[in-house]
């Protein structure tokens, strides 16, 4: 479901937990809990048939039987938004194993090849997605305990004093306002965030840095580099409009360019990944 359709419909009521209604989604689920969704027809006859249509416009940087790793654009979003631009990276991933014979609806009972991260719209990098349920549920158990390294790269405005280095914050995270903060110390509602960098090239005032996420937080590597006084080149919500300007870079120049398979526990039908390392050789911003 998409993300937007699931908040429509907890504003909506139209999803009970033990016959109760849920609006804000801040129930957790237990064991035992009873789910009732209640969707009207059309949501299941646009989620089987929307993307038979489309024209897949995907980049494959891996694949194989059971994950696909694709590299998104900026300004494409992974899941229906809330800007419902129409151009979705799950949608297109469909589309693609649609037409590649490799999955069909039809013959799905339940599954439906997902993806097991997320990227900001405006970020580009590596997306992975799932090609059947196995992959999905192992794939989103590495993600979660962090078995999977991921690298980025970015353009930073200025020059850094330490040229590498851990940081570590406490992030808050401003649903209204759509952005996040970051400070110094722990207070109500933050979370500790750790980011390592390391500044690669160095041009004018501007940097080149590779980033390695440590954890990985909503905006972290917008926000943490901000707060240090090296915001990215092109961000709009934590930058600097007039060197954005300068430079006629509008988007934030971030890319997810770089991950490897960490398995320290057993990954089942995956484990032949472990200690791959997948990588975008050419960053357009670089």
């Amino acid at each position: 479901m998409p993300q937007a359709m699931l908040y429509k419909s907890l504003r909506k009521e139209c999803i009970k937990i033990n016959n109760k209604h849920i609006k804000d989604g801040a129930y957790k689920l237990c064991e035992g809990d009873e789910i009732k969704l209640f969707l009207k027809d059309e949501f299941f006859e646009k989620a089987e048939c929307s993307f038979k249509n489309i024209t897949p416009r995907i980049d494959v940087v891996y694949e194989d039987d059971n994950i696909l790793l694709v590299n998104k654009a900026v300004g494409m979003s992974v899941h229906e938004d809330e800007e419902k631009s129409g151009d979705y990276l799950d949608e297109h991933i469909k589309a693609y194993l649609y037409k590649k014979g490799e999955y069909n609806p039809d013959e799905e009972n339940t599954f439906v090849p997902a993806l097991c991260n997320r990227l900001d719209r405006n970020t580009s990098g590596i997306v992975i997605a799932a090609k059947n349920a196995e992959a999905l549920r192992i794939m989103n158990q590495k993600v979660k305990d962090r078995e999977i390294e991921k690298r980025y790269l970015c353009i930073a405005i200025g020059r850094f004093d330490k040229k590498s280095d851990e940081l570590v914050g406490y992030l808050f995270k401003d649903e209204k306002e759509k952005r996040v903060y970051v400070y110094p110390y722990s207070k109500k509602g933050t979370k500790t965030i750790v980011t390592r960098y390391k500044v690669l090239e160095e041009k004018n005032d501007l940097s080149v840095v590779e980033v390695e996420l440590v954890t990985g937080r909503t905006h972290q590597i917008r926000a943490h580099l901000a707060s240090i006084g090296h915001p990215l080149l092109g961000d709009g919500k934590y930058g600097i409009n007039k060197v954005n300007k300068q430079h006629e870079r509008f988007t934030q120049a971030l890319c997810a360019y770089k991950l490897t398979f960490k398995f320290t526990t057993d990954a089942g039908i995956l484990e032949y990944l472990n200690g791959k390392t997948v990588e975008i050789k050419d960053i357009e911003f670089i």
